[in-house]
């Protein structure tokens, strides 16, 4: 039978002091030991290791999401006609008491050097969305920048650490592979022609990263034994760090628990690290994460 041990802690609290500044640079998120996946870039696997283990975890959201802005766009009908319905923004993109589109990696711990995939994450704009919204990459791997709609877009990367890039598509098309060679967390991507696109990449110097699905779950694998400080991020409520440790050959599970009030006092990082103690009372020391361990015999 495996073992389970449960504790709770404060978030950053346990990591003052302790974290290192991350940066970014292009990409994909999702199940480390799986291969590049261009619907929520998910990251190549790196070369097996030894008794690795997995973190599992689940973004939970309490209460009732709230409305994302409508979108007008009567002076795009070629983009209109994808949304009989009408659209929104995705800020928020919470159902059944879980949230989507967070970021999740391992923010300290990790040591060595990895090559990044060779395979490139593919972003679609697609009725005047980006897709995915928020991905995660490798540092040096590239992104490629589909237009699926025809129409004019340009891509704008506004980064701190990296070279930042704008790219006119005027129709269909899909543009080189663009790379971010230094890790931040995270970079906003927009589109200047229509101003409601946006979207985040979160670039890092491994590949263990994931963006929460609409379930809010999240995978990351072929983790070497060790503890680890484990951030989530998002774009309205910002970042919660806390720390796990991973056994060998077992499974670490961890929550992130978000709420709508927490977006008066988030700190939401673009283009730069989280600082740890750079935030509000009411920030990441005021929320609670859940951590449980599973270790295989």
């Amino acid at each position: 039978m495996p073992d389970t041990r449960t504790s709770t802690t404060l978030v950053a609290a346990i990591l003052a002091g302790a974290l290192a500044a991350c940066g970014g640079d292009g990409g994909a998120g999702g199940e480390a030991g799986a291969g590049a996946q261009p619907a929520g870039g998910e990251p190549q696997a790196a070369a097996p290791i030894a008794n690795a283990g997995t973190i599992t975890g689940m973004i939970n959201f309490a209460g009732t999401p709230p409305a994302n802005a409508a979108i007008d766009m009567s002076a795009e009908p070629t983009c209109a006609a994808q949304h009989a319905g009408g659209t929104t923004e995705e800020t928020v993109i919470a159902s059944n008491g879980k949230l989507a589109n967070v970021f999740v990696y391992i923010r300290e711990g990790i040591t060595g050097s990895f090559a990044p995939p060779a395979q490139p994450v593919e972003v679609d704009q697609v009725g005047c969305h980006y897709t995915p919204h928020v991905i995660g990459v490798m540092a040096g791997q590239g992104v490629a920048f589909k237009n699926s709609d025809g129409l004019l877009h340009n891509v704008k990367a506004q980064p701190k650490n990296n070279r930042p890039f704008n790219i006119s598509q005027p129709t269909s098309m899909t543009s080189s592979p663009q790379r971010f060679s230094t890790p931040e967390v995270m970079i906003p991507v927009q589109c200047d022609v229509h101003g409601w696109m946006q979207m985040y990449v979160g670039v890092v110097a491994h590949p263990y990263f994931a963006v929460s699905g609409a379930d809010g779950s999240f995978t990351i694998g072929n983790v070497p034994p060790g503890t680890y400080a484990v951030e989530a991020w998002h774009e309205k409520y910002g970042v919660q760090v806390t720390q796990i440790t991973v056994d060998p050959n077992g499974t670490a599970t961890v929550a992130f628990d978000y709420n709508a009030s927490m977006a008066a006092n988030a700190v939401v990082p673009l283009g730069a690290p989280f600082d740890p103690h750079d935030h509000g009372p009411a920030g990441h020391d005021a929320v609670k994460v859940t951590l449980a361990t599973t270790a295989a015999r």
